[in-house]
């Protein structure tokens, strides 16, 4: 062999046994990814079983513990327009309009124990869940009436009322927002459960009512002051909400197993026209829902707007956003160490090119200096004046309410808002009696139950015959002793008993105990108080 073909075996061999560990390196990799390969289809097999047997247990522990049946019975009758539904709905409207009207949320509230309209809503849910024609169609006929009448009754309870005025739970209910459309979201999960799960009671219905009677109340109240802001925006509200209840219901249902089958057999024209019902459906609550997003994030962009025009060096309070169809108006207070005036016109400049609409800033700036203890001082001084304006605002709008409710002059009422105390001077009216001003005055403390309401009446005749029944007032006498005892107190005026002593001692007695001292004057006839010292 010579030398040129030793060399070339000799580079051959040593190819091969370079060549070596680079095979060695490849079947590893392949190897390696084998592996991986395997474990990924473990994993994914092991996730299939659980899968597997969250469902088995979901279909057999609970599924198969609904008696769909007789969910679905009990469903349909619960979606009849009765007589029961419509006086029931009728009484919940009327008394959650007389509750937004005094700004009353304990009156609204309590309203909802009385409204049925949990019933047709989440009818209409879970016939879109079973596909049931008919059932759709009852539930929807319910829903419309019921609402329709609602409507009515509230716009003609504010149309006859004197007192016409937007109170904040009338403005809480002209626009949807995101916790809104939460309220409505749980609402309907919670009465869909309920149904389902054979739990359904009072409590439930009022969470369902509370997403939608009051806003239809509002829409009667727009209808009547002919106020298109307030009757489109509760109208919106009202519809969304409704939507949001009755589609979570539709969910909750196909999620427990409700199917088509349950049902009569439904004809082709009849599926379809159910599917355009819940598209119909499904449109305004997705509009609302850009509508939602859109105002959240402008809260997020003004916030962002106002902190930067302040170099972060400020602190936000009080930030309030008013959405119109072509504007925005920003109200907010900004604590910062020095006064920037040109910060309203940059920040609604900026705003304009963000958001696309006009925009209208008002800005109060409340100087804080550089010193923290003159900084913290200055910021609870603002506060307080801001509180102070705001409590103002109040008694200036209460004094307002009352006068309007009595028919007086504003300079009639005097308030104290340390005590919560209003009262209200009344004028002579022609042929009223004491008893006319009492009821008056009740008629006024019921439009605001959180403050002590005193209507002073003119003094007037004192009731002329307190009779008596086997030593008890009868009922004429005991409503004599109540007018006496209210009006003594309100004039001011001594008391005299005049009559029978044995019946002037016991009447006495009664009017001692509601804090009246009187005196008495024997003498015949029967017994009839008159005012002493006139």
């Amino acid at each position: 062999m010579s030398n040129q073909d030793e060399h070339q075996a000799a580079a051959e061999t040593g190819q091969e046994a370079g060549s070596a560990p680079e095979v060695a390196a490849v079947h590893g990799k392949i190897d390696s990814a084998g592996e991986a390969v395997m474990a990924a289809t473990q994993s994914r097999i092991g996730f299939m079983r659980v899968l597997a047997t969250v469902r088995g247990w979901w279909r057999d522990e609970v599924i198969g513990a609904v008696d769909h049946e007789d969910v679905i019975a009990k469903r349909r009758d619960e979606c009849a327009m009765s007589e029961h539904y419509l006086f029931m709905t009728a009484m919940s409207a009327g008394i959650a309009v007389i509750g937004l009207l005094q700004s009353s949320t304990a009156v609204v509230i309590g309203a909802m124990l009385l409204s049925p309209l949990m019933g047709p809503i989440m009818g209409l849910g879970f016939a879109l869940g079973i596909t049931d024609y008919q059932w759709l169609k009852q539930s929807s006929r319910s829903l419309f009436w019921g609402s329709v009448m609602a409507i009515a009754l509230c716009a003609l309870l504010v149309f006859l009322s004197p007192v016409k005025t937007i109170t904040p739970e009338i403005a809480a209910r002209t626009q949807p927002n995101l916790f809104d459309l939460f309220v409505a979201l749980f609402s309907g999960l919670a009465g869909a459960y309920a149904m389902i799960r054979g739990r359904a009671g009072a409590i439930v219905g009022v969470a369902i009512a509370t997403a939608l009677m009051p806003p239809l109340a509002v829409v009667g109240f727009g209808l009547a002051t002919f106020n298109w802001t307030v009757f489109s925006g509760a109208l919106l509200l009202y519809v969304t909400n409704l939507v949001t209840i009755a589609l979570t219901a539709w969910a909750l249902a196909k999620l427990y197993g409700f199917r088509g089958s349950l049902s009569q057999r439904q004809s082709q024209f009849q599926n379809g026209v159910i599917i355009l019902v819940f598209i119909a459906l499904a449109v305004p609550l997705a509009l609302s829902l850009r509508t939602i997003a859109w105002e959240a994030n402008a809260q997020r962009i003004v916030r962002d707007e106002i902190t930067e025009e302040f170099e972060g060096a400020g602190r936000l309070s009080e930030l309030d956003l008013a959405f119109s169809d072509a504007s925005v108006g920003v109200s907010a207070t900004m604590f910062n160490p020095e006064f920037r005036p040109e910060a309203d016109a940059n920040i609604a400049r900026a705003l304009r090119a963000r958001l696309g609409r006009e925009v209208e800033v008002s800005l109060t700036q409340v100087p804080t200096g550089t010193n923290s203890v003159d900084a913290e001082e200055a910021e609870l001084a603002a506060v307080r004046a801001i509180e102070e304006r705001a409590a103002s605002a109040r008694v200036s709008a209460l004094a307002s309410r009352l006068s309007l409710v009595a028919g007086v002059s504003e300079d009639e009422v005097t308030i104290d808002a340390g005590r919560r105390r209003a009262t209200v001077r009344a004028t002579e009216l022609d042929g009223a009696s004491l008893s006319a001003y009492r009821a008056l005055e009740m008629r006024i403390a019921a439009t605001e139950p959180d403050w002590v309401i005193e209507l002073l009446p003119p003094i007037g005749d004192l009731p002329g015959n307190i009779a008596f029944e086997e030593d008890a007032p009868t009922a004429e006498g005991e409503d004599a002793i109540e007018i006496v005892a209210w009006a003594a107190k309100r004039i001011g005026l001594p008391v005299v008993l005049e009559g029978s002593e044995d019946d002037a001692i016991k009447a006495a007695e009664l009017l001692a105990e509601r804090g009246v001292s009187v005196t008495v004057e024997p003498g015949s006839g029967p017994l009839r108080a008159e005012w002493g010292g006139r």
